[in-house]
């Protein structure tokens, strides 16, 4: 019996441990396997890549094959012509069948060699459209992480401050009875009491909604998350300076990569389209067999077997189409026209994308740095609200006041740390460089220790 205590006792120390918190790592790989708009970019990714076997395909040769099988019935009656008396009816049946097959190779195609070199630049457009739909599913559950966490945050301070007003409420109720302080303070701490109920109650629903949205992004909601540090070091960005991030994001971001693929695409469909001016060159070989059974009212059999190979060249010379491929052309000019110019957006809003993460950042940096000193000050403030209260110097209100200011900058900082982090990574998702490795980086920032 004593053998089976000790495995009995972990098993039991195992079932009440608390599960251990998930971390954002965690959190982004879950949500790769299991967010459905990732999902759907992956698909679009995968549909987009098929353009290049399609384009290839138009430049390979071709191998038709086509048979046929048929059973014949036939009844010839003659007429009498010039006084010739006509032949005797004949009845033919029987079977024939065949089989032939056509090899067909362009050697001169124009419009299916543009089609071609058309795939490959839809093909790098998808890629592109697929890597920017990965840095934004990091930047999404970034955010519906420190979301989670700032309401989090709130809901803590919300509370903590309702204890301090209770304590504050219990303190003025006892100098009232005494006689050192008037029912005034108490109905202010009662006041200040309901009002932090109330933000408790709408802080509870806040959090609620703030775990169904990373829930809908991950399948899951886990039981905690790991929060941040209790003390963090931001870095500045690298480099430092907001226009080589601009110039960084308006060169080489996966909008900017996708809309120049575009824009090759729409070169290369002007020379497609204006191809259909072009004669086309094609070499055409068929290979056949045939089988031919008949017979005839006078018991005449006529079987034959029949093999036939051919190769040739066919050209095909457009003369008029109506003035269809004269409109084509123009509507392909007319779309380069406006992918150029949607580049050039494209190219535009990226640099300012990057700009306004980049403000964010070094703002939010310095908003951390101020922020950290107002909560010093902030406590220092309270702390002598508190002694001033109580040797009669101070009144309830100042005391209830500085409490409120307390908390509000801890809110505040919490929320400044987290908006500092992800201007961080929409600073490097701007500039097309947000991977896996800056999910690690931030993930080294979270602990409970």
């Amino acid at each position: 019996m004593a053998r089976f205590c000790l495995p009995l006792s972990l098993t039991v120390a195992l079932s009440v441990a608390p599960a251990r918190a998930a971390d954002l790592l965690q959190i982004y790989r879950d949500a790769l396997a299991n967010d459905a708009t990732y999902a759907s970019a992956r698909a679009a990714r995968d549909s987009g890549l098929e353009n290049l076997p399609q384009g290839l395909a138009q430049i390979l040769p071709t191998i038709n094959a086509t048979g046929f099988a048929q059973s014949n019935n036939v009844d010839i009656k003659f007429r009498e012509i010039g006084g010739v008396p006509a032949a005797p009816e004949s009845r033919r049946q029987g079977t024939t069948s065949g089989l032939t097959v056509t090899l067909t190779q362009p050697l001169f195609n124009w419009q299916s060699f543009q089609a071609y070199k058309e795939a490959g630049f839809k093909a790098a457009q998808a890629e592109a459209t697929f890597g920017q739909a990965t840095q934004d599913l990091i930047v999404r559950v970034a955010q519906a992480y420190f979301d989670v966490l700032a309401s989090q945050d709130s809901l803590a301070f919300i509370q903590g401050q309702k204890v301090a007003i209770a304590e504050q409420l219990a303190q003025a109720k006892r100098n009232f009875e005494v006689g050192t302080a008037t029912i005034t303070d108490t109905h202010e701490a009662q006041a200040r009491f309901d009002l932090a109920t109330s933000q408790e109650i709408a802080a509870q629903s806040d959090l609620e909604i703030k775990k169904r949205t990373l829930q809908q992004i991950v399948g899951r909601f886990p039981e905690r998350l790991e929060p941040l540090k209790p003390s963090i070091e931001l870095s500045p960005p690298k480099p430092n300076s907001m226009e080589d991030w601009a110039s960084a994001a308006s060169s080489q971001s996966y909008p900017v990569r996708a809309q120049e693929a575009a824009v090759e695409v729409a070169l290369r469909e002007i020379d497609r389209v204006r191809a259909g001016h072009l004669p086309t060159l094609n070499i055409v070989g068929n290979a056949g067999v045939s089988s031919s059974g008949l017979s005839t009212t006078a018991t005449v059999n006529s079987a034959s077997d029949t093999t036939n190979y051919n190769i040739g060249l066919q050209l095909a010379i457009p003369l008029y189409a109506g003035g269809n491929v004269s409109s084509l052309v123009r509507q392909a000019v007319a779309n380069r026209e406006k992918a150029q110019q949607d580049l050039e957006s494209t190219r535009r809003t990226a640099a300012l994308s990057a700009r306004q993460a980049y403000v964010g950042v070094t703002n939010g940096m310095a908003q951390v740095k101020a922020l950290e000193a107002a909560l010093v000050s902030s406590r220092s403030a309270l702390d002598s609200n508190k002694l001033g209260y109580e040797v009669g110097v101070r009144i309830n209100i100042d005391v209830l006041n500085a409490q409120q200011q307390v908390f509000s900058t801890l809110r505040d900082l919490s929320r400044a740390r987290y908006d500092t982090i992800l201007n961080g990574l929409r600073l490097k998702a701007a500039s097309g460089t947000l991977g896996e490795p800056d999910v690690e980086e931030i993930n080294r920032l979270l602990g409970s220790g």
